[in-house]
C-alpha cells in the first residue's frame, strides 16, 4: 500500500419491506432488487429501511439502516457507481451502520427518472443524463434528512462514493462546506477550480491498475496541499478500478479489508464513533 501526504432487519430482510422514519414516507423496494446473499455481512446488527426523502415537489428513494447502540451516530451518505443504484450499495449502507454510523443511500437516478433500473447499461446511459445542480440538490436534501433524523449527532455527517460516484463525493466536498469527511474510492477529481471550495478533510482510496485515475493524483494532491487542504490517499497492490465491488480485479483479495480499515479509521477521526 502506499500513502500519500497527510439491529433488527438488514438490508436482506427489508429489500422489499419498507416502515416510515420521521417525516419521511417510506416504500417498497423495487422489483429489480434482490437481497445480497445470506450470511455475506454476518451477524445483524443494524435496522434498515426504505425511505423516501422529499426535494420540494420531487422524492428521492433511499436505503438509511442505523446501528444499535445507544448514543447518537455520526452519518455518512453512500453515493453510487454510474450505473444507478444497485443491490451492493445497501451492503455497504449496512457495513456503516454495523461499525457504528447511520448511513443512507440514495438512488440519483429517482427524483428524476425513477428507480434505478435492473441494466447496468440503462443506469449508465440515465446517469450520463444527470446535471451537475441536480446531484448537488439531492444531496443536500439527502444531508438535510440525515441531519434532522433524532439518531444522528448533528452535522457529524460524511460522504463516501464509488466510481462515478467517488467524483461526486469529491465533488460535493466543494459544494457543502458543512460536510465532515470525504472518501473517494477511485473517482475523478473535480476542475480544479473548485478545490479551493474543499473544506473537509478528504481521504482517496485507489487501485493500483487505474491509471486513468491514479495519473491525476499528484497533481491534485500538490494542488490541494498549496491550499492547505487535508488530502490523504493510498493506493493498494494488485487492484484495479471498483475493487471494493465483488467481481473486480482484487476484489477477493486482502487489499479491500485493508482499505475498509483505512475508511473506518479516516471516519473514526474525523466524524467520531
Amino acid at each position: 500500500m502506499h500513502s500519500k501526504l497527510r439491529g433488527i432487519w438488514s438490508y436482506a430482510a427489508v429489500a422489499a419491506i419498507a416502515m416510515p422514519v420521521g417525516a419521511a414516507i417510506a416504500c417498497a423496494a423495487s422489483a429489480s432488487s434482490s437481497a445480497p446473499p445470506a450470511g455475506a455481512l454476518g451477524a445483524v446488527t443494524t435496522h434498515g429501511e426504505w425511505v423516501e426523502v422529499r426535494r420540494g415537489a420531487d422524492s428521492i428513494r433511499a436505503y438509511v439502516a442505523y446501528p444499535e447502540r445507544k448514543t447518537k451516530a455520526p452519518a455518512v451518505i453512500v453515493i453510487h457507481e454510474i450505473f444507478g443504484l444497485t443491490d451492493w450499495e445497501p451492503t455497504v449502507v449496512d457495513r456503516l451502520a454495523r461499525a457504528g454510523y447511520v448511513a443512507i443511500v440514495p438512488d440519483l437516478l429517482s427524483s428524476r427518472f425513477g428507480p434505478s433500473p435492473a441494466s447496468a447499461d440503462s443506469g449508465r446511459k440515465l446517469v450520463a443524463l444527470l446535471q451537475p445542480d441536480g446531484i448537488t440538490a439531492d444531496l443536500d436534501a439527502v444531508y438535510a434528512y440525515v441531519n434532522g433524523l433524532p439518531a444522528v449527532a448533528r452535522d457529524q455527517i460524511g460522504t463516501i462514493g464509488f466510481c462515478w460516484g467517488g467524483g461526486q463525493s469529491f465533488a460535493y466536498a466543494t459544494r457543502n462546506p458543512r460536510l465532515k469527511a470525504a472518501v473517494v474510492c477511485y473517482g475523478p477529481p473535480p476542475d480544479s477550480t473548485a478545490l479551493a471550495r474543499v473544506h473537509a478533510p478528504i481521504l482517496g482510496v485507489y487501485g493500483e491498475n487505474d491509471a486513468r485515475i491514479d495519473a491525476t493524483l499528484p497533481a491534485v494532491a500538490a494542488m490541494l496541499r498549496s491550499l492547505g487542504k487535508s488530502y490523504e490517499y493510498d493506493i493498494y497492490p494488485g487492484t484495479g478500478h471498483g475493487f471494493l465491488k465483488p467481481g473486480r480485479q482484487g476484489s477477493d483479495g486482502p487489499q479491500v479489508d485493508r482499505a475498509w480499515d483505512r475508511i473506518m479509521g479516516f471516519y473514526g477521526t474525523t466524524l467520531g464513533r
